[in-house]
């Protein structure tokens, strides 16, 4: 690949999406962009690349970034945040919410809904304790492709066997031929929306939880900040963020904080939203 062609697709990523690719990366390029050039008609990605130079037609601009974004999830994925939400984090706001008898949970990145569908699945399990309750939860993703895969909430014989427990899925799937669909029930306890992170993001509203796990290992330093100071502005004084094992707060933005003895959960500092009620 061209060095100014790699510049090109590389500052093109970073702008829509937030990815960061390093020329070490090059071959990603080449195994998820040669299926789109093949489509137009093109013999290779240096032809892909003098037609966003030619015309920059949204419809491509945005082939191109779908095909790049990391697509990976699975159920109950690393079980610990969801062990940690049970135990910890649900008990507190049930205390804290009590007048209000609300909870609203942002699965962020969400890719194909596992990671929303999976709370789902773990509040139908505790019905008893949120009678009465409304709890929403909302996905988002760039990926308008994993969007409506979301909505759909039809998964693969390997989707449903990466993490999910087989009670689970007698009791909240029925098979379709080779695949399996989630049921009514639990597709109607979550909503997903097409979103882009590097946006505004007032339009969603303010999250008491916001799951953000394994996305900021994709971006550079100042857009990792970028994104976790517009969290910060939509969550309550007592809201708490969650991210991946591999990624932290520290260094990065002033605005949250670990909650001791919880590793990968956030919480905001005072200073961080200063208009933000409980």
């Amino acid at each position: 690949m061209k060095a100014e062609d790699f510049e090109l697709f590389s500052t093109l990523l970073r702008q829509r999406s937030g990815l960061v690719l390093t020329p070490d990366k090059a071959y990603l390029l080449e195994s998820r962009l040669m299926p789109i050039a093949r489509k137009q008609g093109m013999k290779g990605l240096d032809d892909l690349a003098g037609a966003i130079r030619a015309r920059r037609e949204e419809s491509l601009l945005r082939s191109i970034t779908e095909a790049m974004t990391t697509n990976e999830s699975s159920f109950y994925r690393d079980q610990k945040p969801f062990d940690q939400f049970k135990a910890t984090v649900l008990p507190n706001l049930l205390r804290s919410r009590a007048s209000k008898r609300q909870i609203r949970i942002w699965s962020a990145a969400c890719s194909s809904g596992q990671e929303a569908y999976s709370l789902a699945m773990l509040l139908e399990e505790e019905k008893s304790r949120v009678a009465g309750w409304r709890i929403e939860i909302v996905g988002t993703d760039l990926s308008a492709e994993m969007v409506e895969r979301a909505r759909a909430g039809v998964y693969t014989q390997f989707e449903v066997q990466r993490g999910l427990p087989i009670t689970h899925l007698v009791r909240y799937f029925k098979q379709n031929g080779d695949k399996w669909q989630i049921s009514q029930e639990i597709r109607a306890m979550a909503q997903f929306r097409e979103f882009n992170l590097l946006t505004d993001l007032s339009p969603l509203g303010q999250f008491d939880v916001v799951f953000c796990r394994n996305v900021l290992i994709y971006f550079d330093q100042p857009t990792k900040g970028k994104v976790l100071e517009a969290i910060a502005r939509q969550m309550p004084a007592d809201g708490v963020l969650y991210l991946g094992g591999a990624e932290t707060v520290l260094g990065i933005t002033d605005k949250f904080k670990p909650v001791e003895g919880q590793r990968g959960l956030y919480q905001l500092t005072r200073a961080a939203n200063p208009a933000a009620v409980a």
